[in-house]
C-alpha cells in the first residue's frame, strides 16, 4: 500500500475497517481482504508516530539546549 494517507486518515479508514470486521455478515475473502488493509494501515500509523516521536524529542533537546546557553 502506498503510504498516501496521513496520521488522522489512516487511523479514521482504520477504524472504518474495524468497525467492518465486527459487523459477522462479511464474506470471508472481503475480512481477509480487509484484514490485510488494517494491518498495512496500522504499520503506516506506527511509522508516523515514530517520526512524530523522534522530531518532539529533537524540538525538546533544543530546547533545553536554548535554556542552557
Amino acid at each position: 500500500m502506498e503510504n498516501k494517507f496521513n496520521f488522522e486518515e489512516a487511523m479514521a479508514r482504520l477504524t472504518t475497517i474495524a468497525d467492518e470486521l465486527e459487523k459477522d455478515s462479511l464474506p470471508l475473502d472481503d475480512a481477509i481482504k480487509l484484514f490485510e488493509e488494517g494491518l498495512e494501515l496500522s504499520k503506516i500509523c506506527q511509522e508516523k508516530l515514530s517520526e512524530y516521536g523522534e522530531t518532539v524529542k529533537e524540538l525538546v533537546q533544543k530546547n533545553q539546549g536554548e535554556k542552557n546557553d
